[in-house]
């Protein structure tokens, strides 16, 4: 167990280190810094006490029992073995699900939000009625938002992707996931932003004392909080664009380098004679390929990418640095190349991974087309002790992250599609394979792991 004195005369040291330096580009990074800390210093003025009501849904929160929760050594030592015992099954429709520990599906019905901040269940149910739907609580959306909801790892490798099937079922799944990492993201920030408007009514004798309550341990040790990974810029393009859709009005009244991100991720009209030219040529090709090819490689093909987002108080920052992001965006060669970089050059490093605590892996079956191995890479990278403080308050840091623990408080969710060509076939279950290795033996959630398999 790492003591927090010890780490504290470490931060001192990380300090020096990092304030070595100087010139015009460190200028630049504190002006910029100062104003960011000023608008988070605004955002502690503007906190207003959670009423009686929203204090009682606070404590039935998954997100806060989740993370809350203290391993025993017997916990720990459980995990570490790898070995997982299925329990359950539930039945729907044409698929069941199964999962690990005490069987949480047939009990939906029982809270209205299921955890979800009532600002965001608004706006989605608004979004969901404008869009023709009825009877949300009995979606598809709201169905796989609860189990996210739960924090347990998901294996769901029978969705229906929007090449083949159609858009509505891939939408229901990945508007469940975006609206779980809005509200991990938007919980996480209420958590600091109340502990911050506690901390500023002390006095400074008092701090110190207050400070060792572990209800004040409430961060990593840098600020991302959600990897999503994504095969191509043209299905990150339509991730993040939704994304921005679920956001509500209050979160988003300037939504910075939209136009940038339109042009590097979107596919683009150019104005440009020639340009035009050669893609009326590329149209006739992909007028020889199968429809669903088509769809899935129609748009803008870029397999390397990396894209930071930043919440702030009334706004998103898209192409955020990285370690002031909450989410990241990334192609597995994208962030891949990152790591190497960070691994061959000493001023470079990836620490932003430290502190992921939900990730995100859809359309793995297309990311297995590519190189499943970058995957595995990431996997292994996540949730490290990072090698700087990066301006962290190290006295605030989850115990549960100075112990190493965090992979076992990562929820991992991956989302394939598999067209079984032939109970024989050797590549399928090759495939399968990949995927079911990983989530077997590097997603080690304390909550327990659900998977979705289909009947027929």
């Amino acid at each position: 167990m790492a003591s927090r004195g010890a780490l504290k005369r470490c931060a001192t040291v990380f300090d020096a280190v990092r304030n070595d330096d100087s010139g015009e580009e460190n200028l630049e990074i504190a002006s910029e810094e100062e104003m960011e800390a000023q608008k988070e210093e605004e955002e502690v003025m503007d906190y207003k006490e959670p009423t009686m009501y929203d204090s009682l849904l606070e404590s039935l929160c998954s997100f806060h029992s989740h993370l809350d929760h203290k391993l025993s050594k017997e916990e720990v030592d459980k995990l570490e073995k790898k070995k997982w015992t299925y329990k359950w099954v539930v039945a729907m429709s044409n698929y069941k699900w199964r999962g690990t520990g005490e069987c949480f599906l047939k009990e939906l019905d029982s809270v209205l939000f299921h955890g979800l901040k009532p600002t965001l269940y608004k706006h989605w149910l608004g979004i969901y009625e404008k869009s023709g739907g009825a009877d949300f609580d009995s979606s598809k959306q709201r169905l796989f938002f609860s189990i996210c909801n739960s924090y347990r790892d998901i294996l769901h490798h029978n969705k229906k992707p929007f090449y083949l099937k159609g858009l509505e079922e891939d939408s229901s799944t990945m508007d469940a996931y975006i609206m779980h990492s809005l509200n991990h993201i938007f919980r996480t920030r209420d958590l600091i932003k109340k502990n911050e408007a506690k901390l500023a009514k002390l006095q400074e004798n008092v701090k110190a004392d207050v400070l060792n309550n572990e209800a004040f341990f409430d961060r990593g040790f840098t600020r991302p909080k959600v990897l999503i990974l994504l095969p191509l810029a043209s299905v990150a393009f339509r991730v993040v664009k939704r994304l921005i859709d679920l956001t509500p009005p209050k979160y988003k009244s300037n939504v910075e380098e939209r136009e940038r991100f339109y042009r590097e991720f979107g596919a683009g009209v150019s104005e440009d004679k020639e340009a035009e030219d050669v893609a009326e040529m590329s149209e006739s090709k992909r007028n020889s390929k199968p429809s669903d090819f088509q769809t899935l490689f129609g748009g803008n093909n870029n397999d390397h990418f990396m894209i930071g987002i930043k919440f702030t108080r009334r706004s998103i920052r898209l192409y955020g640095d990285f370690y002031s992001s909450d989410m990241i965006v990334a192609s597995p060669l994208g962030l891949v190349t990152k790591i190497g970089e960070a691994e061959l050059y000493k001023d470079k490093n990836v620490d932003y991974m430290s502190s992921i605590e939900v990730l995100i892996v859809d359309h793995a079956d297309v990311i297995l087309m590519q190189n499943w191995s970058h995957v595995n890479t990431i996997v292994e990278q996540l949730n490290r002790i990072p090698s700087e403080q990066h301006g962290t308050d190290i006295m605030r840091i989850r115990q549960w992250y100075l112990d190493g623990q965090a992979p076992f408080y990562r929820q991992s969710i991956i989302l394939s599609s598999h067209i079984n060509p032939g109970p024989k076939s050797y590549s399928f279950f090759l495939s399968y394979a990949d995927i079911n290795g990983l989530f077997n033996h590097h997603c080690l959630n304390h909550e327990g792991k659900v998977c979705h398999f289909g009947i027929a």
